[in-house]
């Protein structure tokens, strides 16, 4: 390249940066838009601020919603009695496993006490599950505008329900580890 192409080349590159935005230097404005101001009415507002406004003015929930709370919270106690009655029954003899060697008879054993009594947490912890699936539902339904209330309800059920199933979940990890591992 020779230095009479110089000009040439540099002409052509200044000539790209010539068509800048309305201030001259070619920066987008930052100005707000039509979409982030939104309409001036405040007709269409978006879902989480309908779901911010329902949250913030309370409603009782209708009674199909309180007796589903009640039926889930009837399930988590009967988890948790079948849970406490197994817990009752097979706490002691896996703890008498914690001293047999890997693989033994009675390590064996144990575990299978051990799978029983985790199975025994099933219905709290399916009911727990449920509750959580509700929560959000609920939720989606109020920032469509289908449902009003009963947020708060339903987060005092998972409430209860998670300190049990918790309780439940330390209750089993506690075995486990009394249990030597392979």
């Amino acid at each position: 390249m020779t230095k009479r192409h110089l000009p040439a080349i540099a002409a052509l590159l200044l000539s790209a940066c010539a068509g800048g935005g309305q201030d001259g230097r070619g920066y987008p404005s930052l100005a707000k838009r039509p979409i982030e101001t939104g309409p001036a009415d405040g007709a269409a507002r978006a879902p989480a601020d309908r779901a911010a406004d329902m949250l913030a003015g309370e409603q009782s929930p209708e009674p199909a919603l309180l007796r589903q709370l009640a039926d889930l919270a009837a399930q988590v106690g009967n988890g948790d009695a079948l849970f406490e009655r197994a817990y009752d029954e097979t706490a002691g003899r896996i703890r008498v496993a914690a001293s047999a060697p890997v693989s033994s008879e009675q390590w064996v054993a144990a575990h299978v006490l051990l799978g029983a009594l985790e199975q025994a947490r099933y219905q709290s912890a399916m009911a727990m599950a449920s509750l959580d699936t509700l929560y959000a539902e609920r939720l989606n339904a109020i920032a469509l505008g289908k449902a009003t209330g009963g947020i708060p309800q339903i987060e005092a059920q998972r409430t209860a329900a998670l300190a049990i199933v918790d309780a439940q979940n330390d209750k089993v990890d506690a075995l486990r580890a009394v249990l030597k591992e392979p």
